[in-house]
């Protein structure tokens, strides 16, 4: 039951002849696993908390840097270095002090991901790698739970609800992953700031209409939206029943991800290593860890430069173009693993 206080807070939502005192009080009770408090999660638990979600958790084991910021709005120069779950976690508390949150210090893993999705009604997919979004298809299903998807790239986003009533799943629509490396992340790309905002907030409507029973749900349809010429489309599609998911799998080797024996982490490096920094000027202009600059277009044209006395260790933004780059040309070198962006935690 709602209190006088939460009446007054969500008057507008009452107004609403589709939701009313009846729909406020759906949202209440409902209880929602968000899975990543970054780009997209962010205005996902803005307005899944504003709106009155009763209990919203927070997956996320990463801590916040000052490249966040340009996309990441829940975030603040002061909370550089800290834990992203706990600050998000904290700063929403003053929002709305009447929803309940509990919080995961921790990325989204085989190990807890079915515990997990157990304990709430909707899953919300905030991630940002196909890793975990392999992970939080396979578990939905396994658990009988709605997973509300987004993804985002440069000026692009897409939003959709898989399982759903047992309906059509993620896998429905990319059944395999791209080869590793060959869809870059967006820091290693660029993303246009406001556009997490955008599918954000289009995961979180259909979190509140499939909690209040409203409106047309994005199950079985991709909806498609560029922000740079206002186009969008809905891709419909259908339940491939050919896919079954008995279990989870070791997504890391599904996705192309597995580590190679020849990564060297940054605290390694010794003056016996030569850094070679194969990004791009523009990427190198931003921020470096030194080393000397031979882009990955060069030594692609023409391996044998990469000839010195020294052991060589390559390093990119992630370490997943240095890594990619020595498969496609087998390579006898090194990659620095996690690139630069790991290395300036260190």
């Amino acid at each position: 039951m709602l209190n006088q206080n939460e009446k007054r807070l969500y008057s507008r939502h009452l107004l609403l002849r589709e939701i009313g005192i009846e729909g406020q009080e759906r949202l209440k009770a409902a209880k929602v696993l968000v899975v990543g408090a970054g780009g997209l999660g962010c205005p996902i638990l803005q307005y899944l908390t504003a709106v009155g979600i009763g209990t919203i958790g927070i997956v996320d084991g990463d801590i916040v840097d000052i490249t966040n910021l340009q996309r990441q709005i829940l975030f603040s120069i002061d909370d550089i270095g800290k834990s992203k779950a706990r600050s998000v976690a904290n700063r929403m508390k003053q929002l709305n002090p009447y929803v309940k949150f509990k919080v995961v210090d921790s990325f989204l893993t085989n190990d807890n991901a079915i515990e997990l999705f157990k304990q709430y009604d909707i899953i919300v997919d905030g991630s940002d790698n196909f890793q975990t979004r392999y992970l939080c298809n396979d578990a939905a299903i396994l658990t009988n739970k709605p997973l509300v998807f987004g993804s985002i790239f440069k000026f692009e986003g897409q939003v959709s609800v898989f399982n759903y009533k047992q309906g059509p799943t993620y896998r429905c629509v990319y059944p395999a992953p791209p080869e590793e490396g060959s869809v870059p992340s967006c820091s290693e790309i660029g993303v246009l700031g406001v556009l997490p905002g955008i599918i954000g907030c289009y995961q979180a409507n259909e979190v509140i209409k499939i909690v209040c029973g409203i409106g047309d749900v994005l199950s079985g349809k991709l909806l498609t939206i560029n922000t740079l010429n206002n186009q969008s489309f809905v891709l419909k599609f259908d339940k491939n029943k050919d896919i079954k998911i008995t279990e989870l799998i070791d997504y890391n080797f599904f996705c192309g991800a597995e580590e190679l024996e020849r990564d060297v982490d940054f605290l390694e490096i010794t003056p016996e290593h030569q850094l070679v920094d194969i990004r791009t000027d523009l990427e190198r202009t931003i921020s470096n860890i030194g080393g000397i600059h031979i882009s990955e277009d060069e030594i692609r044209s023409n391996p044998n430069q990469l000839v010195f006395g020294k052991e060589i260790v390559l390093y990119c933004e992630t370490g997943k173009r240095s890594k990619k780059l020595i498969k496609d040309l087998n390579l006898n070198v090194c990659f620095l693993k996690g690139g630069i962006k790991k290395a300036s935690l260190k």
